[in-house]
């Protein structure tokens, strides 16, 4: 069962102006923190006819407008397909209690990176016995196709 996260509470106006703002090109996806997050296409950049950004649903609607100087945008991720392990060996840290697993994160777009799925020994030991019940599905799906 997934552990439940604290859902995050709204943020100030103010607060919306930190970290580095994202200049977003004309087409480009853009995440808009003062919509409380909501995702938009650019369709118009700031210039001397306009003084903000202006964004639009990607599948049509009513287009907002977003501060000029890009504070409250950020670029949308790129969603993951799927994570593969790495052929490396797995290590167990027992001052912090924790296994790490080298993998790496497929990318919608076709790029990946490399990562490390950490597990509590709870989790180690369920995954154990997940895999042992796989193979031996596997090898009885053997025996029965000889």
């Amino acid at each position: 069962m997934a552990e439940q996260t604290s859902k995050q509470l709204p943020t100030q106006s103010k607060d919306l102006i930190a970290g580095t703002p994202f200049h977003p090109r004309l087409g480009d996806l853009a995440l808009d923190l003062a919509k409380e997050g909501r995702i938009g296409v650019v369709v118009a950049l700031p210039s001397d006819d306009s003084a903000s950004y202006q964004l639009r649903a990607p599948g049509g609607g009513v287009d907002w407008r977003a501060r000029s100087d890009g504070a409250t945008l950020r670029p949308v991720p790129v969603p993951v397909t799927h994570v593969t392990p790495m052929r490396r060996d797995a290590v167990y840290d027992h001052r912090a209690q924790q296994a790490a697993i080298a993998v790496t994160v497929h990318y919608e777009d076709g790029g990946s990176c490399e990562a490390m799925l950490v597990l509590t020994p709870a989790q180690v030991e369920l995954y154990h016995t997940q895999l042992e019940r796989l193979l031996g599905a596997r090898e009885s799906a053997r025996e029965r196709g000889r």
